[in-house]
């Protein structure tokens, strides 16, 4: 958000300055990429969070249903194998975001 705003700001003083604001209409076309970048990685990591519990759900209906002999051994192996699957993905993601941010807070400013 503050990106955006940033961008549109930057904007206006290119229009205003002139020939010199050309530079700064590079720099806005950068901040605004960044920005739709990062809603995107946003939506992203919302959209896999969300099928990973919905993947978990799915796998806990379908073991509950095997428990009762409603669903077959094969169908309850398949839905905890994608579960478990989802789940490590999203652990993968969030280890590297969390080293990414200790790398990011251990640069001397």
């Amino acid at each position: 958000m503050v990106a955006a705003v940033n961008a549109i700001e930057m904007l206006g003083s290119a229009a205003a300055g002139g020939v010199s604001g050309l530079a700064s209409t590079g720099a806005a076309r950068t901040a605004a990429t960044a920005a739709s970048v990062a809603v995107d990685f946003t939506a992203m990591l919302g959209s896999m969070i969300t099928d990973t519990a919905q993947n978990l759900r799915a796998s806990e209906t379908v073991s509950v249903e095997g428990l009762q002999g409603r669903a077959s051994t094969q169908a309850i192996v398949e839905s905890i194998m994608t579960a478990e699957r989802s789940l490590q993905t999203t652990l993968a993601v969030r280890d590297k975001v969390v080293a990414a941010y200790q790398e990011i807070s251990r640069m001397a400013i």
